[in-house]
């Protein structure tokens, strides 16, 4: 019986080191984080400011993306965003924002009205749901 379980017993002690060194190289790949917005309260604007602020000071080397749709557009508007200094500041540092165009259709906002720093896509949801699907973590924005 202990002939047997030899073999299964070394086998296991070799294996283990292989995935946990599988592991560690999974830890050591750049966070990647997609934020959804859909919010136009401006408090929560200002707190997703200092989330993207305290994730960048901690991890260096994160990718984020915040996507805007439905009321959170207007952080990403000319017109009627509190925060265009740090939309500015955070896409410097290579934070992307996207701006949805079939939520910019529905509410009539033109895209001369969004942000020189933001992007679009043409739906917010399935941009969000791609990226999920590439391996980025998703978080819900706001309140």
């Amino acid at each position: 019986m202990k002939k047997f379980l030899f073999p299964f017993v070394l086998l296991s002690f070799l294996v283990n080191p292989a995935f946990a060194q599988k592991k560690n190289k999974k830890s050591e790949e750049p966070l990647k984080i997609i934020f959804q917005l859909t919010t136009d309260d401006t408090l929560a604007h200002k707190a997703l400011m200092k989330q993207l602020s305290n994730i960048t000071s901690v991890e260096p080397g994160v990718q984020i993306e915040v996507v805007c749709h439905g009321p959170g557009l207007t952080l990403l508007q000319k017109s009627k965003s509190t925060q265009k200094a740090k939309v500015a500041e955070f896409a410097g540092k290579g934070i992307s924002f996207k701006a949805c165009e079939f939520s910019m259709s529905e509410r009539n906002v033109p895209k001369e009205d969004i942000l020189d720093e933001a992007g679009f896509v043409k739906a917010g949801i399935v941009h969000i749901v791609r990226k999920q699907r590439e391996g980025w973590n998703y978080i819900k924005s706001g309140f």
